[in-house]
């Protein structure tokens, strides 16, 4: 049986995704830093889950959580790095301590898990790595530069992956959700102490006392549960999965405006080599 590994559960997105994945009738580690968010999980599918608690950021407690969740189904078959959060701040203002936390979480927490569940995949040959992105990673708002960073470097680290580990008979997909109705704008969005007043009309639109998007969203994330349920067992499982009408549009203005600006520089970016017909003169 198929057993996914599933980080940040206790709400929304990776809450769903669980739900999802043990209706299927899957196996699924199911984490939270307090395990006791997820036990209902495990209370209501005792054969086939197992709560652990999980801090990404620390590299023991993911040592344990593996070595537990391989003594209990055998292998991790699919990892799903959902764990992270959001940070508002103009770049200026951005905090340092907070941007290191930010990256320690959504980055390197997701690239630790990467690395812890591979041996057993490269051995049986065969496993899925779904790491949970952001249109944010596209778009760029104002006031997420940092979070967008994050996404960004998530999303370059699982192109190269894909690439790695392709031969080894493993997939990795990188998920783009718009704005679904989770916590993800609510409980779950930080923001810097500071605010500059110069950015009032740009990032500081967005701080969170100002944002009226948490509780509207259209995404619904059972829905984005299937959704990527389908594509990690689609035989051409995607290199990146954009979920919710939002990303879509976001996604293709993106690059109509990338390729607009390309065309427009073009003669400036082929300007910059060497003139081979001046070669032998002096």
């Amino acid at each position: 049986m198929t057993t996914w590994f599933i980080t940040g559960c206790s709400t929304g997105l990776g809450r769903a995704l669980a739900e999802a994945v043990l209706a299927n009738g899957f196996n699924a580690v199911v984490t939270a830093r307090d395990a006791a968010a997820v036990q209902d999980l495990v209370d209501a599918h005792p054969g086939t889950a197992l709560a652990l608690p999980l801090d990404v950021t620390d590299g023991q407690q993911i040592a344990d959580a593996v070595k537990q969740a391989e003594e209990r189904f055998g292998g991790i078959d699919v990892l799903v790095n959902n764990a992270g959060y959001g940070y508002r701040a103009a770049v200026e203002e951005g905090g340092e301590a907070d941007v290191q936390q930010l990256f320690d979480t959504n980055f390197f927490g997701a690239v630790a898990m990467v690395k812890a569940v591979l041996p057993g995949m490269r051995a049986r040959r065969s496993g899925s790595i779904v790491n949970i992105s952001s249109i944010g990673a596209r778009l760029s708002p104002e006031g997420s530069g940092y979070y967008s960073a994050t996404k960004a470097a998530l999303e370059a680290m699982t192109a190269s992956l894909r690439k790695e580990v392709k031969p080894l008979g493993i997939t990795a997909m990188s998920v783009e959700p718009g704005g679904f109705r989770t916590d993800f704008a609510g409980r779950s969005l930080t923001q810097s102490a500071a605010a500059i007043g110069d950015y009032a009309e740009t990032a500081g639109k967005r701080r969170k006392e100002n944002d009226t998007v948490h509780g509207t969203q259209q995404g619904d994330p059972a829905k984005a549960a299937q959704a990527i349920i389908a594509a990690v067992q689609s035989p051409e499982t995607p290199g990146l999965l954009l979920l919710g009408e939002d990303s879509l549009k976001g996604f293709r203005a993106v690059l109509d405006a990338l390729r607009a600006e390309t065309d427009a520089w073009e003669s400036t970016s082929r300007s910059t080599g060497f003139d081979t017909s001046l070669a032998g003169q002096h």
